[in-house]
């Protein structure tokens, strides 16, 4: 037996050290680096050009049911538990060291609404919407805006849809739908204000996928933009072979940008603005989610239990596994190697 098919084993029974899942999720990301590096800069640059041909020749998007799966209809209490209170399952922004998950969660998403400009009143459409972080932070604070948000999951809706019946907003909107089929968007042609966060990162053909945004502008809007990458690399996340562990269980059918990547792809939209958030933000980020795993394991367990049958414990382990790897990945080089990218787009 293999060293990794031994770490798997421990891992399936739940009793593998986190120091020593640390410390292999590291040799990993080293390993990836290793790959990922050209003997040349000729060389890395020409397999650059072959990733961004090769998003412009597939499916804005394949392998949806998986991520459903796989993030967006597991139960809303597993995120509940582990999350913060604006249920932010993206990375969050730490204005000090000591600051809260919760605080870390309100100021990237009034970050959001600065670098984008928005304003009140604006018509403003949040694609990949998840659990409405976003759509229910402007909701509150810019009241006179409406706020239609697009999510494939239905358990997300109505989970939205409760949230802000609770609140007593009205200016909310919940559409399901798939974005890599939907055309036109319920209720409106064209929106003032246009976010995605981390929703690129499950998509594959970039300038389609920017074309179809493109349609939902007019002259004067603007799309912000939230993905994670890597500083200069672009790759899938494959399924095969031992060491493709969180492609195969979290995010089958992705793809790890690279910090410039959108910019190759500008057809249909131009680059306005442009900022990187610092990776060791969303390392604290999944620290903090992970701390909270931990602490509430005795209220998650039973939703285990109903979510995976006689394989909860397994995926107690792989949930925990997860928050370690976007920890270390984030924290890798003290944050200087996979960040998080924040783009502005204005309609060509």
């Amino acid at each position: 037996m293999s060293i990794m098919q031994i770490a798997e084993t421990l891992l399936e029974r739940n009793a593998a050290p986190d120091w020593i899942m640390r410390i292999g999720i590291r040799r990993l990301l080293a390993q990836r680096l290793r790959e990922e590096a050209g003997a040349t800069i000729e060389e890395e640059m020409r397999h650059k050009m072959e990733m961004i041909q090769s998003l412009n020749s597939k499916e804005i998007a394949i392998e949806q049911e998986k991520a459903n799966e796989q993030h967006y209809e597991v139960p809303s209490e597993l995120f509940l538990y582990t999350l913060g209170k604006r249920m932010k399952y993206s990375s969050c922004y730490y204005e000090s060291a000591d600051a809260s998950l919760d605080a870390a969660e309100e100021s990237m998403l009034r970050l959001y609404c600065q670098r984008a400009g928005l304003k009140d009143g604006m018509s403003v459409l949040d694609l990949g919407c998840g659990w409405g972080s976003l759509t229910l932070y402007i909701a509150e604070n810019y009241p006179q805006c409406k706020i239609t948000g697009l999510s494939n999951s239905w358990t997300q809706r109505k989970f939205i849809e409760e949230e802000a019946r609770k609140k007593k907003l009205h200016n909310v909107k919940i559409v399901t739908a798939d974005i890599s089929q939907v055309e036109r968007i319920e209720g409106s042609h064209t929106f003032d204000m246009l976010f995605s966060i981390e929703m690129f990162e499950h998509m594959k053909n970039y300038g389609a996928l920017l074309r179809k945004m493109s349609k939902w502008m007019h002259k004067q809007s603007r799309l912000f933009v939230h993905i994670f990458c890597h500083n200069k690399y672009i790759y899938d996340f494959e399924t095969e072979g031992a060491t493709n562990w969180m492609g195969r269980y979290f995010f089958t059918g992705g793809t790890m940008g690279s910090d410039d990547v959108l910019h190759f792809f500008q057809d249909d939209v131009k680059v306005v603005d442009r900022w990187r958030v610092d990776g060791r933000h969303y390392a604290q980020t999944s620290e903090h989610w992970l701390q909270n795993l931990d602490r509430n394991i005795s209220k998650i367990r039973p939703i285990l239990r109903s979510t995976y049958g006689e394989e909860a414990t397994k995926w107690e382990a792989y949930w925990r596994t997860f928050y370690l790897a976007v920890a270390e990945l984030f924290g890798y080089n003290d944050g200087q190697e996979w960040h998080v990218a924040h783009y502005l787009f204005a309609k060509r």
